[in-house]
Order: structure tokens, then C-alpha cells, then sequence
């Protein structure tokens, strides 16, 4: 692995979005966090799609080239955007990878009623994800050029076949694939067309080392090869066998920045905030602070409160739910129904046990981070029940900056599971009682057990930074290229 030349990092969503006028803001979601990690602890020149308007005006002012970006917070970058043909962007990102792959990696089919794949469903993997594919492939093939020992990292669900174009075009490039989503097992794979599937995981199969959050993850991902791809597998070093080549894969649970966190806890918008909250609050905060997506689980979570409080009516009017959900995906029409179904099952709840003084539960549609860090600070129980979740990075912010010994109700099926779940009430989500027993066991706990647990959590979040879990990766990427070069293995 060569120091001179900047690693390649490539994702879908970057950094920044532009506005029409040229100003951006800071991109959503965990990748983005875990990729500016990544790109401020080593050089990395970022090769995204251009996402909205002013992305693709950005891209066309600098000529396709990279171009430095500065944040707010005295980060900087080295961003490329690539521009795909408008209706294949559509059809790579609204018919393909969301839904399809994202319902697929989620568990989220009811298969008795769809997919239906189709003629449309088909295209959209032809036209539209392989096209978006590799127009990023082509930028990533043109920044490489020239360079000796070029190391490409490649990020997430929307690029599985970006890597077989790569190395197609430089064979002795390093491929490295992290994947932030869950990995399912092999049955829910076979949702799609055969030879789609293939393609998918060949494409995976051309990076030297694929990593995931997980264990299980991983574990799955095995699983595949040897039963949807009948290639040798060692379960026990991780290794798949693709011909003369090997192919490692690895879990790298994700940490989060715990300094940048306990920063804007101590924000004073994050303290304006807290103001407002603790003169609201009753005797007893539930939490959760989600993207109001279809595998998080919020109406489960809410019927599980309202079970609670049906069971246990001494907690009526001294306890109050906070759900901070930011709207997710609305040009999906799966996801603007589910929204409605969210507001309408609050709308359901509040009605049955309000009073003229208290409702229950209060529903903010919107995505403010000092907001949530305020209500981390103050909660007694946080709920984090996703049906299935890559990591979930709130399941390790909040406990961080909590000031009351909070108890976290922590799905089984979410990827923070395997690191915080002996410090956590572990649920199955699809088990409202189960839910609804946590919510009054955590509200009752001796403050010694809550603050046990509660110092448990902390431990664990504080134990590795994302410099760590980057050095992990970077480690694995020198090992396994000595060993290509002590084998011949080229790619």
C-alpha cells in the first residue's frame, strides 16, 4: 500500500449537498459520519453522485476534477461529483437500491405480496444501478491513473458492481467494500433474478476485502458464497475462495466520534434546548430519535407504550414519550404511507390515555442534532427497537451524553447489539409485550442496576473512535496486500 498516492473513497451520498446558490450543508446519515472520520485521518480525495441541483452545477463549475471543501467545523475534503443521466439516477436510486436492495438487506418484504419483479424492476437494474455504477467507476478509474498501488475504498449498498468495473480496468488496484447496512441470509437473496444476483455478487467478489459491522453479518455474507455462489468458503478465517484469488472478509463495528458528541452536548443551542425540555418534563422521559424508516420499528414502539400504559395505569400523566423523527425517503410511496400510519397510531394513543394536561406522546417530524443531544442528556428510558439495523449509531450517542443513569431498550436484531447488549434490556422487536414489560422494568429499576448499566454503556462507546475503527481497516488493507504480493495474487 503506497503512502504517496491519496486513498479513493467512493459512496453514493458525499460529505456536502449544494444548494442552487452554491452553499451546502453537511450530508445525513451514519456512512457520512464514519466517511469524515475517514477523510480527515488520511488523505482520501471523495467521489460521490451529484444528488440534487446545485450538486450537478458544482460538478460541471469544476470541470469533473476534484475540488477542496471546507466545513463549518475546520473540516476539509477532497470532493469529486459525478453526474449520472437524470431517469437512470431515478431508477438506480427510487426502483433499485430503494426499495429493492434496502427492503432485501432489511427483511422488510411481506414476500406473500411483493416484489413483483417485472420488465420495470429488471431496467431499472440495467438502466439505471449498473449506468450509476459506472459512471462512478469511470471517475474512480480516471483518478487512479498513474498512481502505484492505488487503494479504493468503496461504501455501501448502492455500489456492488462498481468494483468489478474497477478492477476490470486496473487489476492490480486494492479493493476495499464496507457495507453499512445488514447482511441477510441466503433465502432473502433469492428475491431476485438469478443472473442479477450474480452479477451483484461478482461484483462484490472483485474487492480484496469486504468488511461489515457485524459478526452475524458477515457470517451471512458467507453463507451466500457458499450456498447462492457454490464458492469454497472458510468460515473460520473469513475467507472466500474466487478462483486464484481470496477474498477476506472482515467485521469492523463502527464506533462513533464520542469527543465531537460530548461537544455539542455542551452546545449552548443543545443548553437552550434542555431549557425548554426539563420545563415540560414529567416524572419519568422516553426517548427515541429515529429516521422514520420502514425497519426502524416505530409503530411497534408505540404500541408497545401504549400496552404499557394500559397495564399500568399508575404512570398515566406522570410519564411522557419524546419520538424525534426525521422523514426519510418520502418518493417512496412505501414510506409516505408508513409516516401516515405513524401520525395516525400517535394521533390513536393520545386520544385513549391523554388528559387536558398531558399527551403522552409528542411527535416531532424533523432532524435538529442539538435537539436530540438535549433530550439524550434527559431521558430515563431510550428506545431503540429497529426490526433490523446495520449498526445504529443513537444506540451509542445517547447513553455517551446522558446525565440521569438512562436505560437503553435495545433491539436483538440491531448491529450495536453485539457490543452494547449485555448493558442493555435486550428485546426481540416483533414482541410488543416483551416492549412494554422492558419500558415498566426500566422505569422501576434500582438506581444502583440503572447506574451499573448505565457506566457499562459508556465504557464500551468510549472504548474506540472512529481513528480506531479506520486504523483497523487500514491494517487489514497493508496485511492482506503483503500477502497478495507474497502469492502473486494480482487481483
Amino acid at each position: 500500500m503506497s503512502e504517496a498516492a491519496p486513498l479513493v473513497l467512493v459512496s453514493n451520498r458525499g460529505p456536502v449537498t449544494f444548494d442552487d446558490d452554491g452553499s451546502f450543508t453537511r450530508g445525513s446519515g451514519g456512512l457520512v459520519t464514519a466517511l469524515t472520520g475517514l477523510a480527515s485521518h488520511r488523505e482520501a480525495v471523495w467521489i460521490a453522485s451529484a444528488m440534487t441541483d446545485g450538486d450537478v452545477a458544482k460538478a460541471r463549475e469544476n470541470g469533473g476534477v476534484p475540488f477542496d471543501v471546507r466545513t463549518p467545523d475546520g473540516s476539509e475534503y477532497q470532493v469529486r461529483l459525478v453526474t449520472s443521466d437524470a431517469e437512470a439516477y431515478e431508477r438506480f436510486y427510487n426502483v433499485f437500491a430503494n426499495p429493492m436492495l434496502w427492503f432485501i438487506q432489511h427483511y422488510l418484504w411481506d414476500l406473500s405480496n411483493a416484489p413483483d419483479i417485472r420488465r420495470h424492476e429488471v431496467e431499472a437494474f440495467e438502466y439505471g444501478y449498473n449506468v450509476v455504477n459506472e459512471d462512478l467507476a469511470e471517475a474512480v478509474v480516471e483518478q487512479i491513473a498513474g498512481d502505484e498501488e492505488p487503494v479504493v475504498m468503496v461504501h455501501d449498498y448502492h455500489l456492488y458492481t462498481l468494483p468489478g468495473l474497477v478492477r476490470k480496468a486496473r487489476p492490480d488496484v486494492f479493493l476495499h467494500h464496507f457495507i453499512h447496512i445488514p447482511w441477510t441470509q441466503p433465502d432473502a437473496w433469492r428475491v431476485l433474478p438469478t443472473r442479477i444476483r450474480h452479477e451483484i455478487f461478482e461484483g462484490l467478489l472483485a474487492n480484496d476485502i469486504i468488511g461489515f459491522h457485524t459478526r452475524s453479518y458477515r457470517w451471512n455474507f458467507l453463507q451466500c458464497c457458499r450456498d447462492l455462489m457454490d464458492l469454497d468458503v472458510d468460515f473460520e478465517k473469513g475467507i472466500v475462495i474466487c478462483g486464484d484469488r481470496e477474498v477476506w472478509v472482515r467485521a469492523y463495528p463502527l464506533p462513533i466520534d464520542y469527543r465531537a458528541t460530548q461537544k455539542v452536548a455542551r452546545s449552548a443551542r443543545t443548553k437552550q434546548f434542555e431549557s425548554e425540555l426539563l420545563r415540560r418534563r414529567r416524572d419519568h422521559l422516553i426517548l427515541r430519535v429515529d429516521r422514520a424508516d420502514l425497519s426502524k420499528n416505530v409503530l411497534r414502539g408505540f404500541s408497545a407504550f401504549d400496552l404499557f400504559l394500559e397495564q399500568h395505569p399508575e404512570f398515566r400523566e406522570k410519564v411522557t414519550f419524546i419520538a424525534q423523527l426525521m422523514p426519510s425517503r418520502m418518493d417512496v410511496p412505501e414510506y409516505a404511507e408508513y409516516l401516515e400510519r405513524i401520525e395516525a397510531l400517535v394521533a390513536v394513543v393520545n386520544h385513549r390515555h391523554g388528559t387536558p394536561d398531558w399527551m403522552p406522546i409528542q411527535l416531532k417530524l424533523r432532524d435538529d442534532l442539538e435537539e436530540a443531544v438535549a433530550a439524550y442528556k434527559h431521558y430515563d428510558v431510550m428506545i431503540v427497537n429497529a426490526m433490523f439495523d446495520g449498526m445504529n449509531l443513537v444506540a451509542k450517542e445517547g447513553p455517551l451524553v446522558n446525565e440521569r443513569s438512562g436505560v437503553s431498550i435495545l433491539s436483538e436484531n440491531t448491529g450495536a447489539h453485539e457490543e452494547l447488549g449485555r448493558c442493555a434490556l435486550s428485546v426481540n422487536p416483533f414482541d410488543i409485550q416483551e416492549t412494554a414489560d422492558s419500558i415498566h422494568a426500566a422505569l422501576t429499576m434500582s438506581q444502583d442496576e440503572r447506574r451499573r448499566r448505565a457506566d457499562g454503556l459508556k465504557e464500551i462507546v468510549t472504548a474506540r473512535d472512529p481513528g480506531d475503527w479506520i486504523d483497523e481497516q487500514i491494517a487489514d488493507i497493508r496485511a492482506k496486500g503483503v500477502a497478495k504480493i507474497g502469492t502473486g495474487d494480482a487481483g
